[in-house]
């Protein structure tokens, strides 16, 4: 009987790979202000993330995380980055948006009394980040804003405002362009992972349950 030899430094280094692109997730999120908008905190290997700090939402962020490193936002709107200038301070975290929705940040467009905040760094278009060790990947989406992004952390894509359970994003706001969010619905129609999607406002779905409805949209936007 002929015996095999077991090569243990390749096995247990495949091993450590395996257990490092399988880091440790969790998700905690809670509706702010009028608008319900989810603000989410994603822990990944004790880094956490804060997506959309929209109104009101510093105390609850501060009282649920011990070692914030970013604030990720999806779009510019004002129910998605309220708090951002206040978490900023508070936390000395850098806030990273879609460049094309910078000037929401800084002008407050729609006149709401939205608190001016600085971005630390502009996303252009689909673009990954290496956050502390962590694969932070933004998905282009436009069309509810020129900037309206999803973004994926592990195989969660937390998707603001573009994508909700059954439904999709206003395009009759100022900024918003229908022909853009038709494109960018061809797009995610295109996407063969079933992640799990945490919506900006409402509840969870996933990506093949949105894929099997978004169609209808094409024709009614």
């Amino acid at each position: 009987m002929k015996l095999f030899k077991i090569n243990y430094f390749n096995y247990f280094d495949i091993i450590k790979a395996v257990l490092k692109w399988r880091k440790k997730m969790n998700i905690n999120y809670k509706p702010m202000g009028m608008y319900q908008t989810n603000c989410y905190i994603v822990e990944v290997d004790g880094k956490e993330f804060i997506i959309d700090p929209g109104v009101d939402a510093t105390d609850w962020v501060i009282e649920n995380t011990k070692n914030p490193v970013a604030i990720l936002n999806t779009h510019g709107h004002f129910d998605h980055i309220w708090s951002n200038k206040e978490l900023k301070e508070k936390l000395n975290i850098p806030i990273y948006v879609p460049k094309d929705d910078e000037f929401m940040l800084k002008d407050d467009p729609f006149g709401q009394g939205t608190p001016p905040s600085q971005a630390d760094f502009l996303v252009i278009g689909d673009q990954e980040f290496d956050i502390n060790d962590v694969r932070v990947k933004y998905f282009h989406f436009p069309g509810h804003t020129p900037g309206c992004s999803a973004i994926l952390i592990g195989d969660s894509l937390f998707s603001g405002d573009f994508v909700f359970k059954g439904s999709i994003g206003r395009v009759d706001f100022p900024y918003s362009n229908p022909d853009d969010m038709k494109k960018s619905i061809e797009k995610f129609l295109h996407i063969e992972e079933n992640w799990t999607i945490y919506t900006g406002h409402g509840e969870p779905t996933n990506v093949k349950t949105e894929q099997r409805t978004l169609p209808m949209w094409l024709n009614m936007i």
